[in-house]
């Protein structure tokens, strides 16, 4: 699984985050955008791929910036997130239930999926090298 950390546009401190869709697998969790690597995918076109079909939004993907891998009852998750910048496209929640930009401060208040939340406690905590 690939996940995005897109800026708000002239907000360096405000990260997109979504909200899972009702009725399915982690309903109503939050999530940093992205999903799944399809075969003879490379990460960053799956990232790009996920955004434009979920939130409506192209993206320019680059580096990696954390790694994790958590267990649920129901499957084993790697997650990788990846530094983006938006290009273009305004932010559609056609794959989510909510959109929000806020500051990693702010989305501790929220309920996020379980394997979010190492990268969530390692970006509160600064554990990120975000500007190079």
């Amino acid at each position: 699984m690939v996940a995005a950390l897109i800026p708000q546009p002239g907000d360096s401190s405000r990260y997109l985050v979504q909200q899972r869709l009702p009725g399915g697998s982690r309903a109503l969790l939050w999530e940093f955008p992205g999903g799944k690597v399809e075969s003879g995918e490379t990460d960053e076109a799956a990232l790009a791929r996920e955004c434009r079909e979920e939130l409506d939004v192209e993206l320019a993907v680059g580096r990696r910036l954390w790694e994790g891998k958590h267990t649920y009852p129901d499957l084993t998750v790697e997650l990788v997130l990846y530094a983006c910048r938006w290009v273009s496209g305004e932010p559609k929640p056609l794959g989510a239930h909510a959109l929000r930009f806020l500051t990693p401060p702010e989305m501790t208040a929220l309920p996020f999926c379980e394997a979010d939340i190492p990268l969530l406690e390692d970006l509160v905590a600064g554990r990120m090298e975000l500007s190079r």
